[in-house]
């Protein structure tokens, strides 16, 4: 039987494990189910000072610490890599995508440094390979949450997690669009009422309403989307054979 996805993060603060991971359905297929796998592993314990200090000041001068290479490397090299990727949370990145995410969801995990203080000596992301990868353009005190987004994002795809595929189809990213806005009971709420569209019983309407608000939400609240989804939709058409409608006319 094949291993788990499992997910190993090196980091100065294990106790933030698994924190959101552990809760819900995610938490179930950790805990109960064994669909997926989560291990920490304490950067500061491979630290050679007894006070477990794994930084030092930048080189070339500058304010804060820098995370030292030899730590962090003795760190990693204690974790079977099993050919998971290797990510390095941080603000430099290249942004968090549903694409990765469905690509690394398919693999046999991912193993996730979490940087704090200034950075990571490059030195170590660099000669070990290490991706580094940014959940968004806000800096926050250290990679903890992040590699709790980027792992939550992986896990939520495995087979069994969630129970319904078909509910991840039209998600937020899946095809390149924002997801619709979801309404539930009561009817009305102060005075707002549910679209009469999706009351209707008429399920090719509430597609085309559906799929006019996931277009309207992605042009007006992520143009960068906006425009690769027209440039995606423009080389298909390109792209396309000539159809019966080229042919009448």
């Amino acid at each position: 039987m094949p291993e788990p996805f499992t997910a190993t993060v090196l980091t100065m603060f294990p106790e933030a494990f698994p924190g959101p991971l552990g809760v819900s359905l995610i938490g179930t297929a950790w805990r109960e189910s064994a669909l997926w796998r989560l291990e920490t592993v304490d950067i500061r314990g491979f630290s050679k000072d007894k006070r477990g200090f794994l930084d030092d000041t930048p080189a070339g001068g500058g304010p804060g610490q820098v995370m030292r290479a030899d730590v962090i490397a003795s760190a990693l090299d204690s974790v079977e890599r099993h050919e998971r990727p290797l990510l390095c949370m941080s603000a430099r990145g290249r942004p968090l995508t549903q694409a990765k995410v469905r690509e690394w969801s398919k693999g046999p995990g991912l193993i996730v440094l979490c940087g704090r203080f200034e950075g990571v000596d490059q030195r170590l992301i660099d000669g070990r390979g290490f991706e580094e990868v940014s959940v968004g353009d806000a800096v926050i005190a250290g990679g903890e949450a992040a590699a709790l987004v980027a792992i939550e994002a992986c896990v939520r795809l495995l087979p069994g997690v969630l129970g319904q595929a078909e509910s991840l189809s039209e998600e937020s990213f899946e095809d390149g669009l924002l997801e619709h806005p979801q309404y539930t009971r009561p009817r009305t709420f102060e005075g707002r009422e549910i679209p009469e569209v999706l009351l209707s019983g008429h399920h090719g309407e509430v597609a085309k309403w559906r799929r006019a608000e996931r277009e309207t939400a992605t042009r007006e609240r992520r143009p960068d989307l906006w425009a690769a989804h027209l440039a995606k939709q423009q080389a298909k058409g390109a792209s396309s054979p000539v159809g019966d409608d080229d042919e009448r006319d």
